[in-house]
């Protein structure tokens, strides 16, 4: 895959990211990244997605490792049969995500790097409640995201920061939309990460800003505050379908049917902001955004409900009537 590099100006080519606690090392330094161009939308392979073959993992042979801690989700740390170590997430959240990191990447953005297995072993796992199991004691749809050596995850991300190197860019407003678009109801600051990765294009290494958490989208954003554990849902084909996408527009201003966490980020989007989302995912062909959810073991007609709602949601923003002020005079 060919790319071209960030489109967003910074004031230094090398930047840091510090960590929190001032007592540990220097953090390492790079480049920071948030999106950059993919010169052929339509080479880009959404089944094996931002890993490609390359990084698949080896499930001859999976080892528990540890129990990963925090969110929604059961997770452990394993190692599987390569020897290389994996986040493996368990439940209703591991085929939504595998699905979302590859649109996310399609449309240009630094991500995590996943594979779903429809069935594995994990040597030495403890049991997971409310997990489904296969072939004896396997783990059914299991998402296995990648902990490459050498790349280091520090921080946390800010949305709503005006120190974030990217606030208030095309770039960023766009990752919203795209945010609206996935149904993510959890969009949250907790859920971001930078990610040190060596070796980048200029060969001092990248510092990469990618939403790490995924999990709860393709399902419906609910709308009352005060009971949306009731009107919340991530994974449901079908609920993600029958929500409404956009709201209205006004004036320059593009409104979202949207009912989860941070709202007030979509307050201020621009409609060409938006459109230039739709544009970047509107040169995938039905073929590959159909790949994305089948990457994700979802079922032939699932995969038929998501992959048209994705597509009528590109469309519906392609279409954005322009602002006034770019409409040429009668």
């Amino acid at each position: 895959m060919t790319v071209i590099t960030i489109l967003t100006t910074l004031s230094s080519p090398v930047l840091a990211v510090q960590k929190k606690d001032k007592q540990k090392a220097s953090p390492p330094q790079g480049t920071p990244v948030l999106w950059r161009a993919h010169r052929d939308a339509a080479a880009l392979d959404l089944f094996l997605g931002p890993g490609g073959e390359a990084m698949r993992p080896d499930l001859s042979g999976v080892t528990f490792v540890k129990q990963e801690t925090g969110g929604f989700s059961t997770k452990y740390r394993v190692r599987d049969g390569a020897g290389r170590e994996w986040v493996a997430k368990l439940g209703g959240e591991a085929q939504s995500e595998t699905a979302a990191v590859r649109l996310v990447w399609a449309a240009g953005y630094q991500t995590e790097i996943n594979y779903l297995a429809p069935c594995v072993h994990i040597k030495g796992a403890p049991g997971a409640k409310g997990v489904e199991r296969c072939d004896g004691d396997g783990f059914r749809n299991v998402r296995f995201e990648a902990r490459p050596e050498g790349w280091d995850r520090l921080d946390e991300w800010r949305w709503k920061d005006k120190k974030n190197l990217f606030y208030g860019t095309k770039e960023l407003q766009g990752l919203i939309v795209l945010n609206a678009l996935l149904n993510n109801w959890d969009l949250k600051s907790a859920n971001n990460k930078v990610v040190y990765v060596p070796g980048g294009r200029a060969g001092g290494g990248e510092l990469r800003y990618i939403i790490s958490d995924l999990g709860a989208t393709f399902g419906k954003t609910g709308n009352l505050p005060v009971v949306w554990r009731f009107t919340r849902s991530r994974s449901k084909p079908e609920d993600y379908a029958a929500q409404p996408f956009v709201d209205e527009v006004k004036g320059r201003n593009v409104f979202f049917n949207y009912g989860g966490k941070n709202q007030e980020l979509f307050d201020d989007i621009y409609v060409e902001e938006a459109r230039w989302v739709g544009q970047l995912l509107s040169r995938l062909s039905d073929r590959q955004i159909g790949d994305a959810f089948r990457a994700a073991n979802y079922t032939p007609a699932e995969v038929e409900v998501l992959a048209g709602a994705v597509r009528a949601r590109v469309d519906e923003l392609v279409n954005l009537a322009p602002p006034p002020s770019a409409r040429s005079p009668d």
